[in-house]
């Protein structure tokens, strides 16, 4: 007879369960326990208004439930065969006092596991948590150790938006002759833009982009080289994503790229050209995370806008850029609004074109006929790009933009963070466009840190 398989333990650290509450049910037919410290680490949440506070309780609602099951010291079962537990045993001393001397919760957390490891021999026991410093005491003592990685993607394979295909000079001059080509070059994303190169050293070919209805590619139409509020694209990169943003069929549309790229800029000219001089949609919602996400911006004198102002200082200075650079027209349809020659910011937000709204504020809103830009992206966990993803009404426009190396959030890295999973999970559907953008075009000063820093 063959070895007998070992029945599995995972222990969930706090961090785990706050970054996801369902991670408790995640484990198939396996046991989870839960230690007493982090029910006391959860409590401490649970009065928050963030997303903290929300997922704090939304775990004692799930435990509570379980409760009335059956007893969680012993044990419950859910519905995919596992168990879930309670473990009151949390003292060091009794575990590993010659290597974790403090009682600190990390320790305590670690030293439950230690004590089922010790307990339990015959079960395979796992602590999970989304702490480095945490698995890699764990591993000290001799406990393995995980992260939680079932919102992860392999950020080194990250959707680019964009493939490049060799093609000669006789099929491009077909192709801008007849406006069309047949896919015959193997699966492409809804979407997606196409670069006819000649070569693989070519930096920039002919863009065209993919259109899943009839299987083929087309030439850009949405953007041809035109002035967008003021500015026009400067690389190759940034004509692709002015295509996707002036797209009304591309209801979502992420820009991923590294500092100084441009993608918050032309995002900002896009809406403004589509609200204020296309009338397209209603206003202009622009909001960036708090950080935290959700935070209480505080009780502080002043408006919403007066205290979210720190937040939104990134967001004036492209404004600023944008209607600088915006020709003046002495007959133009902004002058007769406002009643002069060149309309400021404060013009725009007094009017209602532009609504600058923290994402405290979201939830819980329907926002139809809106082009919403969402800042600063990479800082929102899933669950909390889901909660604005659905937010969108009839007609509305959602552009997401950020830097997944650039994270504010501990517990979120550039694979697990809600504008990579976006990104990669949502990159098939017909409604949805991306482009990742490399070229920095702010300085460059500017390039030089992106790239060596």
């Amino acid at each position: 007879m063959g070895n007998k398989k070992k029945k599995k333990i995972f222990v969930l650290d706090t961090n785990v369960l706050i970054h996801n509450p369902n991670a408790m049910f995640m484990f198939e037919e396996n046991t989870v326990v839960i230690p007493i410290t982090v029910i006391e680490e959860v409590d401490n949440f649970k009065k928050g208004v963030d997303e903290k506070g929300r997922n704090a309780r939304q775990i004692g609602r799930y435990l509570d439930e379980l409760r009335e099951k059956g007893s969680l010291k012993n044990g419950v079962k859910t519905e995919k065969g596992g168990i879930i537990k309670v473990v009151l045993s949390r003292k060091v001393s009794d575990t590993a006092k010659d290597v974790l001397i403090i009682d600190t919760n990390d320790n305590l957390i670690i030293g439950t596991a230690l004590y089922l490891h010790n307990t339990e021999p015959d079960k395979d026991v796992t602590l999970v948590s989304k702490d480095a410093n945490v698995r890699i005491k764990a591993d000290a003592v001799g406990i393995k150790a995980a992260n939680f990685e079932t919102d992860k993607i392999n950020f080194s394979e990250l959707y680019m938006g964009y493939l490049k295909i060799m093609i000669d000079e006789e099929t491009l001059e077909k192709f801008k002759k007849d406006e069309f080509m047949s896919n015959d070059f193997g699966e492409i994303y809804p979407n997606q833009f196409v670069m006819f190169c000649k070569n693989e050293e070519d930096e920039d070919g002919y863009v065209a982009r993919y259109s899943v209805a009839n299987n083929a590619i087309y030439p850009l139409k949405y953007y041809t080289g035109q002035e967008i509020f003021g500015i026009t694209a400067r690389n190759i990169e940034q004509i692709m994503s002015f295509d996707l943003l002036l797209d009304p069929e591309v209801k979502l549309v992420s820009l991923v790229g590294k500092a100084g790229t441009g993608k918050t800029l032309i995002a900002l000219a896009a809406g403004l050209d589509q609200v204020v001089e296309k009338n397209n949609y209603k206003r202009m919602v622009v909001s960036r995370p708090v950080s935290p996400l959700g935070k209480d911006i505080g009780y502080l004198p002043g408006s919403k806008a007066e205290k979210f102002n720190p937040w939104m200082q990134p967001i004036f200075d492209n404004m600023e850029i944008l209607l600088s650079n915006k020709s003046e027209k002495e007959d133009n349809e902004n002058g007769k609004i406002f009643g002069k020659k060149q309309p400021v910011l404060e013009d725009y937000l007094d009017f209602g074109f532009i609504e600058l709204e923290p994402l405290t504020y979201i939830r819980g809103r329907s926002l139809p006929d809106q082009f919403i830009i969402v800042d600063e992206a990479q800082n929102l966990t899933p669950h909390e790009m889901k909660t604005i993803i659905t937010r969108a009404g009839e007609g509305t426009k959602i552009v997401l933009t950020g830097d997944p190396y650039q994270i504010d959030i501990p517990y979120l890295d550039s694979e697990s963070n809600g504008l990579s999973i976006a990104v990669e999970k949502l990159k098939k559907e017909e409604i949805v466009g991306h482009v990742t953008l490399t070229r920095g075009e702010r300085s460059a000063l500017a390039d030089l840190a992106a790239k060596f820093f």
